[in-house]
């Protein structure tokens, strides 16, 4: 049995949610986000951003907790790509580092993703660890990149296809 359980993300977890998010990008992120951005992030506007995710988009963000706290989380829907290649996004999936390798992760991207479904999602393209996870779950890198929102570094889109070999 596993220490944490997987959840939908209710009103009671979004400020877990929001520190949860904003030390995830804090500890994995140092060496590709200024410094500044990174110290920017504010917890209540995060958690009051969460709140608004969560009642416009009702099941598409699921939690890891251990006890009541937020160890990790997961997002997904429609994309934003236009046009969108596929019509799924995953948004988001962040872990906090003393959980990197147990699991949760996998079970957390499994939660939310059919395998039988075509998805895409955004990835920092200098994340190494990310896109060889993300491969070991069937995604392959489709040649698209962009700019990052809140950052200078560059993003690369990765699909996977059902035809795809997906391994856990």
């Amino acid at each position: 049995m596993t220490p944490w359980q997987i959840v939908p993300l209710t009103a009671e977890h979004t400020r877990s949610l929001a520190e949860c998010h904003i030390a995830c990008w804090r500890e994995a992120y140092q060496h590709l986000v200024p410094a500044h951005v990174l110290a920017a992030f504010d917890v209540e506007r995060r958690a009051a951003q969460w709140e608004r995710n969560r009642i416009t988009y009702p099941g598409h963000t699921h939690v890891a907790l251990v006890d009541d706290e937020v160890i990790g989380f997961v997002s997904a829907g429609q994309t934003r790509d236009r046009p969108p290649v596929p019509a799924i996004e995953l948004n988001a999936l962040y872990i906090r580092s003393p959980w990197y390798g147990t699991g949760v992760a996998d079970e957390l991207i499994h939660t939310v993703l059919d395998p039988q479904t075509p998805v895409s999602l955004w990835v920092f393209e200098e994340n190494p660890r990310a896109q060889s996870f993300y491969r070991k779950h069937g995604f392959e890198l489709d040649g698209t990149r962009r700019v990052e929102a809140f950052t200078p570094s560059f993003e690369v889109r990765m699909v996977r296809f059902p035809h795809d070999s997906v391994q856990s």
